[in-house]
């Protein structure tokens, strides 16, 4: 069986760590190449760097702090945020990704997908978005673009699919309702992610105690699980290092 993944997620704005709720109400955290340097050596798994403005801005990835993160890392680096065209990609390669992350721009233009895939394999290519909660949608979820703020009309699982058959090699699914909320990831949402989609899953949104990585990772099919307020938020009671984590899990057979 393969090993799940415990990820720390970088919402960078203005070349700083932010935490907010429900994405909104941003809360400065620290610089992105410290706790990166932080994160590397409490042997998180992986990190994603979003810079979360970048499509809402129509401008490109802040390759800047995207170098200072990756030359302080040890571990697996995703980056994403105003990566429109395969030149984009190719700058977020070079300065040390081992993977990118497209979202708004994915939706926007579709065939991005598909051209980053065939360039440098579907492995590389993660499709990220973001959902709400949506009764008239045919899976009850809609994908927003522009850090949570625009509704495109698009069904979840429907734009998901596309995703998927386009060439996405992983898929991330936030869900806006319990972003920053520490309240437990939206189970529903991925398992019904289970049930439409065949490559490996990234769940995100929710996690505030062990217990919900326990329910993630043992109810569900995910991968991989997105832990940023655990880590370090300042609207949660404690944090948790990631050896507590790791430990948590273990004695759970996960």
């Amino acid at each position: 069986m393969q090993g799940k993944r415990l990820i720390a997620c970088f919402d960078v704005i203005k070349g700083r760590i932010t935490k907010g709720y429900k994405f909104q109400d941003n809360i400065d955290i620290a610089s992105p190449e410290e706790m990166a340097e932080i994160m590397s050596r409490e042997q998180i798994d992986e990190i994603i760097f979003f810079d979360v403005m970048a499509s809402a801005e129509k401008r490109n990835i802040d390759s800047e702090t995207m170098q200072k993160v990756a030359a302080r890392v040890s571990v697996p680096f995703i980056v994403g945020g105003g990566i429109k065209d395969l030149d984009g990609m190719k700058e977020a390669f070079d300065a040390g990704a081992g993977k990118i992350s497209i979202d708004s721009m994915a939706v926007r233009n579709p065939e991005l997908i598909e051209q980053g895939a065939k360039e440098f394999g579907s492995e590389r290519i993660v499709l990220s978005t973001q959902v709400l909660k949506t009764p008239s949608m045919p899976s009850g979820y809609e994908v927003y673009i522009d850090a949570a703020k625009t509704a495109t009309g698009l069904d979840c699982m429907q734009w998901l699919r596309r995703g998927e058959q386009l060439g996405a090699g992983e898929i991330c699914i936030n869900s806006i309702d319990r972003d920053g909320a520490a309240g437990g990831y939206d189970i529903k949402l991925m398992k019904l992610a289970d049930l439409n989609l065949s490559v490996p899953l990234i769940a995100s949104g929710g996690a505030g105690k062990p217990e919900h990585l326990k329910e993630i990772f043992t109810e569900t099919g995910a991968a991989a699980a997105i832990i940023s307020s655990m880590l370090y938020s300042p609207r949660l009671e404690r944090n948790y290092t990631v050896r507590e984590l790791k430990e948590y899990l273990k004695e759970n057979k996960i």
